[in-house]
């Protein structure tokens, strides 16, 4: 009987040693910002913020499919303004070439646009799972409060406010 206590014992410290160490995880900001460099979203995974990964991957592939859209409509409305520069009038476009080159400028200034979103989204990304992994472990309890009172020092005849914060 006396085996099977120890037993018992033993199993129930391990556990809580267990359930300790698991309390007490740390995460590397510097390593979740290069998870998140490497492969975008996986910062956010490794500091348990899942729910964000996808946010990340809809923002970059938007982002590409905009860049690559209308670097294609700049280069279509580009090559047609060449084109009829050039004398070849054989397009199907109704557009004037002031038309067409206003259509060039707007569609490359979008992919400029789309291209610094991408790279903010990815910037971003990387931010995130830094900030995320360096309030891994911030304790929000029912405890924190802010105590604001007056207060007067007689010695230096000033009076002003004590914040004092219980955590």
């Amino acid at each position: 009987m006396s085996a099977i206590k120890h037993i018992f014992l033993a199993c129930l410290l391990f556990s809580a040693s267990t359930i300790i160490a698991q309390e007490s995880v740390v995460k590397i900001p510097k390593r979740a910002g290069l998870y998140s460099a490497i492969l975008p979203g996986a910062g956010q995974v490794y500091a348990k913020k899942y729910w964000k990964a996808p946010i990340i991957y809809a923002g970059l592939i938007t982002s590409a499919y905009y860049i690559k859209e209308n670097h294609n409509l700049y280069k279509l409305y580009k090559q047609t303004y060449i084109n009829r520069w050039e004398g070849n009038r054989t397009d199907e476009f109704t557009y004037s070439d002031d038309d067409l080159r206003t259509l060039t400028e707007h569609y490359r200034r979008n992919a400029e646009v789309s291209a610094l979103l991408f790279t903010l989204t990815y910037v971003l990304n990387i931010v995130d799972a830094s900030v995320s992994a360096h309030l891994f472990n911030y304790d929000v309890s029912e405890d924190i409060s802010l105590h604001i009172q007056p207060i007067y020092m007689a010695k230096e005849n000033v009076s002003g406010l004590s914040l004092s914060i219980k955590l």
